[in-house]
């Protein structure tokens, strides 16, 4: 600015005989050429700090240190020409006169921009690309400029150079900084989220190494406390809590058994039933376990879930006897995931209970041992586990579950049954001879169906656990049958059983590769390695019962065990049918065909578009495998863009059981049922002996005003559901699906 404005007034005040143009000319004139050696001398010294500061020398390159000598030396002459004329006179017109020395006064900023734009070429790199550029023209054009100047009289091209690109290189000054700024901010952040997550990681590992010390005392909780963090997250989820607080749920139900560290190990693993003194000692853990984690201030919510989780919802629980919503909800979900594993998990005092049984007795729990909310998000997380998943097998060491199985006497060592369903299930395992005298050292698979998922050799575990064999399938491709309808077995041998045989008397391992799957009635296994293959369909008595597969064997060694569900999945057809399709929906249909329903919400009918008043009639049956009170039929809500049941947009609403359950699946949506035992009602058996003999009924519904209402009466139950939908739906669908049951005739009346 000062620049262009003694440049301007120097032009002003030229041939002004005055005594104030006289002193204007020569002031101006003097500052034009000072401040222009100015603007270069402050180019240089921001050159030097950006190379020391920012590109890495340790002091100011050699160069520099010349260009600010040279500043320095051409200063010093313009103030001589001042009194001597050397550059410049003026005339007797006070007008500006240039010598024949004039060059020499360009000479210095000449050198002095070549010197810092040999820098700045050396260094190029070193710098960003905005910065970069501006440095490049501001030694370049002012050079150019300067030499014009020295054959151009009357244009400041100088002048008017150095200041346009000072403001361009002010500016892009500013864009790099900001960059820097942007990416130093970045980098932290980035360092201080790294920073933030190894943290976590470290609490997490740390949390799970006490929770794996504390299962460690207790030889009959193996991995106890990781499946109850796991189930507890489940449970918050579900009901709708953030993020954040799933995660101290988690690390809360992690730890919830920390004060067993403080209990003598021979009262924790003492087999049989505890003295009233050794129990008291047990139920001293919640405490202890308070006062241990009380100490991480900064995790209070470590301390409540070990502090509170025994609290029974009626107030009978222990140790401070709390009711009701009096127990926080942390201690209440954890109570519910820790009673769940308990119940699922092998003690030393009895086998896992069947996941149907632990349901009942959540039933019976609600409201008095358990909170009735979280209770029924665990009934509802055991319905959808329909492959019954959260057990304590899923926990279990590769080794101990299914890694490696040293099989001596036939069928004594097994493992626990694989899930077999409509996805393809691969198993890779080897197998070596242990007993040379012995020609069938080879692996099996039993497949079978029991409560557990496990194989049952007793008659009171097999009767207790609804166990029924299907058949075993031997490497050989021998098939023991037991409980199926039909057997079809395809068997093609390369370089056949003897050179088999021979590999494994040598004692090398032979590999074996097992696909298997189910659909509906039929199941198919194939078996094969490098000797031979064989191919096995078996048709089951029904499609309602599941089919695992176990492996086990006869004096060998199983090992490398690998299974995998690679999500492949097979429809109808994929397998050859051996034997006619179990049906019991055979009958002539209503106004939308029948549907069978095998398992939890297996099919569904046809949608049907809600309107007010519309009542679905229809008949039920229960089917023969069925055996516990929700093996009935469901009334389902929702709506979907086509109207079907999980088509495109589906959100469900709500599912009424006719058991007299609900449950609400939406967000938006307030489910309530309201359930009356009419005086037809004797007891829950009698209620499963009508449904599996065969029952009519209708359904009634009501629209208004984003309320849903449901009634009918059902073997003794008269069930009314109301769900109030909080945002508009643009069209209601109502199907009908269940579990077991066959719903046949079914009717709608508008």
């Amino acid at each position: 600015m000062l620049l262009l404005l003694f440049d301007r007034k120097a032009y002003n005040f030229r041939g002004d005989t005055s005594d104030l143009g006289f002193w204007m000319v020569r002031i101006s004139n003097f500052m034009v050429f000072t401040l222009t050696l100015a603007i270069i001398f402050f180019f240089t010294l921001y050159l030097t700090d950006l190379l020391v500061h920012e590109s890495g020398y340790e002091k100011t390159p050699f160069r520099l240190k010349l260009s600010y000598v040279l500043c320095g030396l051409a200063l010093t002459m313009l103030i001589i020409s001042q009194f001597t004329g050397l550059y410049y006179t003026f005339d007797e017109m006070n007008c500006y006169k240039r010598t024949n020395w004039f060059a020499v006064c360009y000479l210095f900023p000449l050198i002095i921009l070549v010197l810092d734009m040999s820098v700045i070429l050396e260094n190029i790199k070193r710098v960003g690309k905005l910065m970069r550029a501006s440095l490049l023209l501001f030694t370049i054009v002012p050079l150019i400029a300067s030499i014009l100047q020295i054959f151009t009289y009357g244009v400041s091209l100088t002048n008017i150079t150095l200041v346009g690109l000072v403001v361009l290189l002010y500016i892009f000054s500013l864009l790099d900084t900001n960059k820097m700024i942007e990416r130093t901010n970045k980098l932290e952040l980035d360092i201080a989220h790294q920073e933030q997550k190894n943290m976590h990681k470290l609490f997490e590992q740390t949390a799970t190494a006490l929770a794996n010390a504390i299962d460690a005392k207790d030889k009959y909780t193996h991995g106890h406390s990781r499946r109850v963090a796991k189930y507890s997250v489940k449970i918050a989820r579900s009901a709708g809590m953030k993020e954040k607080e799933c995660e101290e749920i988690y690390f809360a139900a992690l730890l919830h058994d920390v004060g067993k560290i403080g209990i003598k190990d021979s009262i924790i693993n003492k087999e049989g039933k505890l003295t009233d003194e050794e129990y008291g000692a047990i139920k001293t853990h919640p405490v202890i376990g308070m006062q241990i984690l009380s100490s991480i201030s900064q995790s209070p919510y470590l301390s409540i879930g070990a502090h509170y989780h025994h609290e029974r919802y009626d107030g009978h629980g222990y140790p401070a006897g709390l009711k009701g919503e009096d127990i926080p909800d942390i201690a209440r979900i954890i109570a519910v995931a820790d009673a769940y594993d308990a119940m699922t998990s092998k003690r030393s005092y009895r086998d896992p209970i069947p996941q149907q049984l632990v349901r009942e007795e959540f039933v019976k729990g609600l409201g008095t041992q358990f909170d009735p909310n979280y209770g029924r998000i665990m009934l509802h997380l055991i319905d959808l586990d329909s492959e019954y998943m959260m057990r304590e097998s899923e926990d279990a060491s590769e080794g101990e579950a299914i890694g490696t199985l040293l099989c001596g006497p036939y069928r004594t060592t097994r493992s626990d049954g694989i899930l077999l369903n409509n996805g393809i299930v691969h198993i890779h395992l080897t197998c070596q001879m242990t007993d040379e005298r012995n020609e069938e050292n080879i692996p099996s698979f039993v497949l079978f169906d029991s409560l557990d998922g496990r194989m049952h050799d007793s008659e009171r575990k097999r009767r207790d656990l609804l166990y029924h064999e299907y058949a075993t399938i031997h490497a050989d491709g021998v098939v023991e049958q037991a409980g199926v309808r039909n057997i079809r077995t395809k068997t093609n041998e390369t370089a056949g059983a003897a050179a088999e045989k021979k590999t494994m008397l040598r004692g090398e391992k032979v590999d074996f590769d097992i696909e298997a799957m189910r659909y509906r009635d039929h199941a198919l296994v194939r078996i094969s390695n490098r000797f031979r293959f064989h191919e096995v369909i078996i048709a089951l008595p029904d499609s309602t019962r599941f089919c695992y597969l176990a492996l086990t064997g006869k004096d060998c060694i199983i090992d490398d065990v690998e299974v995998s569900k690679t999500g492949e999945t097979i429809g109808n057809g994929y397998i050859p049918r051996i034997a006619e399709e179990i049906t019991y929906i055979d009958s002539p249909q209503g106004d939308i065909p029948n549907v069978q329903v095998d398992g939890w919400r297996s099919e569904s009918s046809e949608g049907v578009e809600l309107t007010d008043g519309m009542r679905i009639s229809f008949h039920s049956m229960s089917l023969p495998t069925a055996r516990l009170v929700w093996h009935c039929p469901f009334a389902v809500i929702y709506t979907s863009s086509d109207g079907q049941v999980n088509g495109k947009d589906y959100r469900e609403l709500t599912v009424v059981r006719l058991d007299g359950e609900g449950w609400e699946e939406d967000d938006l949506a307030d489910n309530h049922v309201l359930v009356n035992k009419l005086d037809s009602f004797t007891n829950w058996n009698d209620f499963k002996a009508q449904n599996k003999a065969g029952q009519d009924c209708e359904l009634l519904f009501r629209l208004n005003k984003g309320q849903i209402d449901i009634s009918t009466e059902f073997c003794g139950l008269s069930i009314h559901s109301v769900t109030n939908v909080t945002d508009a739906v643009p069209k209601l669908f109502a199907a009908l699906t269940g579990d077991q049951c066959a719903i046949t005739n079914i009717r709608i009346k508008r």
